[in-house]
């Protein structure tokens, strides 16, 4: 599973902005840290779901050190280190049946973090397999 570096930057009067220097021209914002990390992982999924459908091939992840030393991160608030599952991977639509209370307490739990449901649930199904030791990319 590769982990690509976002730079977290604050101006004042300003959200949370978040750059991949991996991956120029993926940036999002936030209105908090939290919110600004959520919002991360889904900029660089949907910028990886179109690197995939282009054939373009992704980048080595540059390591945490380099990213610190580079004098272009210099006023960098955070480093956070965003975990891509299966970054090589097809992406593959499922259909799935749960009660509807239950599916909209999702979307409610998605929508207050900026996701996708798609997006949640893969999450929430990442943090489950990852607690119990096992690793969601295989």
């Amino acid at each position: 599973m590769p982990n690509y570096i976002a730079v977290v930057h604050k101006e004042p009067a300003s959200d949370y902005g978040v750059s991949f220097p991996d991956f120029p021209g993926c940036i999002t914002a936030g209105k908090t840290v939290d919110e600004a990390k959520d919002l991360a992982y889904e900029a660089l999924l949907f910028h990886l779901e179109g690197l995939r459908e282009d054939g373009g091939p992704l980048p080595a992840p540059t390591n945490l050190e380099d990213m610190v030393a580079d004098p272009e991160n210099a006023d960098a608030v955070a480093f956070l280190v965003i975990s891509v599952p299966d970054a090589q991977g097809k992406v593959k639509r499922i259909n799935i049946t749960m009660a509807e209370e239950t599916l909209r307490l999702v979307d409610a739990a998605a929508k207050r973090r900026g996701l996708s449901r798609s997006s949640f649930l893969t999450r929430a199904a990442q943090e489950v397999m990852e607690r119990e030791g096992r690793n969601p990319a295989a």
